[in-house]
């Protein structure tokens, strides 16, 4: 669910925005080693603020950035709420980058996956920010905690080699744990597969319900070219969408590895040009789904942001 937090006396002010998580995930499938399925962390407190992040687009579908909070409105099941914290500055961010290496990702596919992610990392995000790479295929291997340095992606990609079956739903559930032990305020999630899922012992709908339990939003980049080598089934652009949807990110389709760095620059400027909003839910702490919307007043504007949450109960 977006992340709660106590407040303090006093008025509001951007330093009093909770930590918010936004994992990117790279999908590439590794070898040896099992990423720990580990339970998410709930957070508690007496007086509690829901937030979330939103990008903004105008008609013409370009980010639009700078607005005031008098331009924003949200809704909670229908209801508008009182925004108490706001920010339209850019917050530092932790990646977590996750790569699909299944069989399909063979030869120059892999090579250009790992030289766009590396790219990503070392020149696209910002020095404030933070990355951790995890690769999978059936299995899924932490190949970076935490860090801020770029240049060690390439270290910990180049010995990657393409093998076995996609388990992405698996590995999506394995990686969000990891948002719990960052040092940033944001998080960020970017999938990127060529392929479905076609080895996972969990289901689309499991990983849709964690992510309403965490205030985790996702991107994905789908490769899915025109000439698709047999060994792996087609993405599934749908799955992905429904998954980058309901958290506030998006589905980016490429036809080759060669557009994934243009994919991953576009994911990086949006990112850069986002707003964190905070209000006091009504409902905090009942166990119950709840519908989010955001609009913003006087203009034709569209909103991407998470589409709802589930309150987690206290003890």
């Amino acid at each position: 669910m977006p992340r709660r937090t106590r407040l303090r006396n006093g008025p509001a002010s951007r330093t009093d925005l909770p930590l918010l998580v936004a994992v990117v995930a790279v999908v590439v499938t590794a070898g040896a080693g099992v990423l720990a399925q580990a339970t998410l962390p709930v957070f508690r407190s007496s007086i509690e603020l829901t937030t979330v992040t939103a990008t903004v687009l105008g008609a013409d579908g370009q980010i639009v950035a700078g607005l005031p909070r008098e331009r924003f409105d949200v809704y909670e099941d229908g209801l508008r709420q009182d925004i108490t914290h706001f920010t339209n500055e850019r917050v530092p961010v932790s990646l977590a980058v996750m790569l699909d290496t299944s069989d399909s990702m063979y030869g120059q596919r892999l090579a250009e996956a790992r030289l766009a992610i590396t790219q990503f990392v070392t020149g696209l995000i910002d020095r404030g920010d933070e990355f951790a790479i995890v690769a999978f295929n059936h299995r899924q291997q932490v190949l970076a905690t935490w860090t801020d340095d770029g240049p060690s992606a390439d270290r910990v990609l180049q010995p990657l080699k393409p093998f076995g079956s996609t388990a992405l739903y698996d590995a999506l559930l394995a990686t969000l744990p990891l948002a719990a032990t960052r040092h940033r305020q944001r998080a960020a999630l970017l999938v990127v597969s060529d392929g479905a899922d076609t080895a996972s012992d969990s289901s689309l709908r499991d990983v849709r319900a964690q992510l309403l339990r965490s205030d985790a939003f996702v991107y994905a980049v789908a490769i899915d070219p025109a000439s698709r080598f047999p060994i792996n089934a087609p993405v599934n652009v749908g799955a992905l969408s429904d998954i980058t949807d309901q958290s506030g990110g998006r589905t980016r389709v490429v036809r080759s590895t060669a557009e994934l760095g243009l994919a991953l620059a576009e994911i990086a400027d949006e990112l850069n040009h986002q707003y964190l909003i905070g209000y006091t839910s009504p409902n905090a702490n009942d166990g119950k789904y709840h519908s989010i919307r955001v609009r913003v007043r006087d203009g034709a504007y569209r909103v991407r942001a998470r589409n709802g949450y589930v309150a987690e109960r206290k003890n």
